[in-house]
């Protein structure tokens, strides 16, 4: 059977479209960025679904086209790069689109420009000079972060940037990960990409409460006042805990799931597929439950992280994780028996390097069971015998790393048809040096001398339903108090639900005072107990917006961080929360909010939900040196699509490895 049009490009394909590329442009020198799955157009591929589905699939039956979408930089006489973009047709061989991507919009970064930047900023007078400067105590060793630039300032020369954190890493234990976080440098050295060179060194301010914005306060011995706090188990002063016992999640009889092709997901009565792109991380596809569609894809869209520091040049600082760097490009290699538990099976990638070379990317998505605790339970007061079934969850997992932080996403299924999209941040918290003694309105000091910022989180999570089918409409629903009246409300304890349908792209927020969810279901098919369209039910997390001024850059290039949920019309290749560019952006470009300003009508259309939500972080001493996990979760849960609770068949068991804890142990012998 030919190769599934969902399943990810594999190492043979990648390969492929290198080669056609190159056949393409022989007489030009070309440096690769990304090479990954161009998805067929929806028509085409729902085509093909429902002939799958329908058991009428046949080795002559039509397939979308094996596409691969390339991006790319053309080197042109001018030594300057222009970037490409080009999808190609891997089982005709040939391109059958190319972009020229003007120079307003920036490409994404790769892990080799941050490499050239480490090295330019070695090899820079400038920089080396910045750093003499500052007294740097023996057995130190100076670090630089890469980091993206951020929004341009007004004033900033449409040029590709990138800036470095500076830090400093006490080498004197002999142990090469010991934090260097702890000893925050305040210099900030700019590099031109398109140059390699440093154009410029930023000099921060390090004062607190009272002291001006840009005023340097510091003596040349700014890391005198700054301390060790280390997070690897050898280096912890006191070690780690000694009274922990092993916990073990045992499946003696192996998984309730089933792959296929690797790609293809069969648990309990979940099917879906799922693949990888360097951009978005872990995907999900065509999830049905006993047979019914749910959700033609699934995925994280975009997160922003801006700092609310208002000392220049930290106007600038903010990440776009997703748009300027790509999550799967800085996924995990995951660990088995740390970042999940149980029997599991991972899924891989490939990746492809500046200079075309194809490698693999193993390990990036795990697959795994896990308890959740109870799923359901009744106990007959009259017969006192009482049934309890467990809550067992399907976990599709990736892990980012990028920089200090540590970012979790996992999609959650469980056996009563929910599906969870659950974030997870951790890592270590942004910090920057402060004087001795002093305090800021910026941030929190957790260690001396440094200064986490405070900072916010922005998700987007981009849910495309087939709720029975393609057709749905997005429902806003609220319930609200009825005065007290003669009529319809004599004793004041009705409340009436109000339902009001999107007919229109648009957007709402948020409003738990009124319990505000958001239904999608199908008009076209009704529930035969209730008489309801049957639909899913989305409860959007009330938490906290883009607090930048709406006129700011930090504002303006994240505008899809404006609301809790929008709702679009399906247009393909529309992915993206904040849109194709993000790097060096001033304003959102092709987002959410300009698909919203389509107006296209979405009442019983093919809909796409943005589910937006976030974590305002005001860091705390116990944020350091590494931040416990601060979770969130949406959850996308049937409302009146099954006729029943789809979970009154999972089996009410015993765990016969449970054991009770004797009484002298768990008492005291009392």
């Amino acid at each position: 059977m030919a190769v599934h049009p969902l399943q990810s490009l594999s190492r043979q394909e990648t390969e492929l479209a290198k080669d056609l590329l190159l056949a393409q442009h022989y007489e030009e020198l070309l440096i690769f960025r990304e090479i990954y799955l161009q998805e067929p157009p929806k028509a085409e591929l729902v085509s093909f679904l429902d002939l799958e589905h329908s058991g009428q699939l046949t080795e002559s039956s039509p397939r979308p086209a094996r596409l691969a979408k390339c991006q790319y930089d053309v080197v042109g006489s001018d030594k300057i790069p222009a970037y490409h973009e080009s999808i190609l047709d891997l089982g005709a061989c040939h391109r059958i689109k190319h972009e020229i991507i003007g120079k307003e919009h920036h490409a994404a970064l790769t892990l080799s420009e941050f490499d050239t930047l480490v090295k330019v900023c070695q090899a820079s007078k400038a920089f080396q000079d910045a750093i003499s400067e500052l007294v740097i105590p023996e057995g130190f060793e100076v670090v630089i972060e890469p980091w993206p630039y951020g929004g341009l300032d007004i004033d900033d020369e449409n040029r590709r940037y990138f800036q470095g954190l500076v830090f400093a890493q006490d080498t004197r234990n002999g142990n090469p990960h010991s934090n260097f976080y702890a000893f925050p440098l305040p210099l900030i050295p700019i590099m031109d990409a398109e140059k390699k060179e440093v154009v410029r060194i930023d000099r921060l301010a390090t004062g607190g409460k009272g002291d001006s914005l840009r005023g340097k306060t510091h003596s040349p011995e700014v890391l005198e006042h700054c301390a060790n706090a280390e997070y690897v188990p050898e280096l912890l002063p006191n070690g780690t805990r000694k009274d922990l016992k092993p916990l073990h999640v045992l499946q003696p009889d192996g998984p309730s799931f089933v792959v296929k092709d690797d790609s293809l997901v069969e648990w309990q009565k979940w099917r879906f597929r799922v693949s990888f792109n360097p951009r978005e991380g872990a995907v999900l596809h065509d999830v049905r439950y006993d047979g019914r569609s749910v959700v033609y894809r699934l995925a994280v869209s975009e997160m922003t992280v801006p700092y609310a520091d208002a000392r220049p040049p930290f106007q600038r600082k903010q990440a776009f994780d997703f748009g300027d760097g790509g999550a799967g490009n800085c996924a995990n290699n995951l660990a088995l028996g740390c970042d999940c538990l149980g029997v599991i099976k991972y899924f891989d990638s490939v990746t492809v390097e500046s200079n075309g070379k194809v490698k693999d990317h193993p390990n990036v998505v795990c697959l795994h069971e896990q308890d959740n605790g109870i799923g359901w339970k009744h106990t007959n007061w009259r017969t006192g015998r009482a049934v309890v079934t467990r809550n067992r969850e399907l976990v599709v997992q990736f892990i980012i790393t990028l920089a200090n932080y540590e970012y979790v996403f996992a999609y959650k299924l469980d056996q009563a048809g929910g599906i969870t999209v659950e974030t997870r941040a951790t890592g270590i918290v942004s910090c920057v040096n402060i004087d001795a003694g002093k305090t800021s309105d910026y941030g929190n000091v957790v260690n001396p001398g440094v200064l986490a910022q405070n900072h916010q989180h922005v998700f987007a999570i981009r849910l495309d339903p087939a709720i029975d089918g393609q057709k749905n409409t997005v429902i806003q629903e609220e319930s609200h108090t009825v005065p007290m009246n003669k009529e319809t409300n004599p004793n004041g304890n009705f409340y009436e639900v109000r339902q009001l349908p999107f007919k229109q792209s648009g957007w709402a927020d948020a409003a738990p005072e009124h319990n505000r969810v958001f239904k999608v279901v199908n008009p076209g098919k009704r529930n035969r107990i209730s008489g309801k369209p049957v639909g899913y039910k989305l409860t959007p997390p009330a938490t906290q917006l883009l607090l930048a001024d709406a006129k700011s850059v930090q504002s303006q290039r994240a505008a899809f961080a404006h609301h809790h949920l929008w709702v679009t019309k399906y247009k393909d290749d529309e992915l993206y929360a904040a849109g194709r560019f993000t790097m060096q952006s001033r304003k959102e470009f092709g987002g959410v909010a300009d698909a919203v300003a389509r107006e296209d009508d979405v009442e019983n259309e093919d809909v796409v939900i943005w589910s937006v939500f976030g974590l305002t972080h005001n860091p705390r001493v116990e944020d350091w040196p590494v931040m416990p996990v601060e979770i969130h979760q949406i959850q996308f849960k049937p409302s009146d699509f099954f006729e029943g609770n789809p979970s009154i068949d999972v089996p009410s068991s015993s765990d016969q490895m449970s054991k009770e804890v004797a009484k002298e142990v768990c008492c005291n012998g009392a």
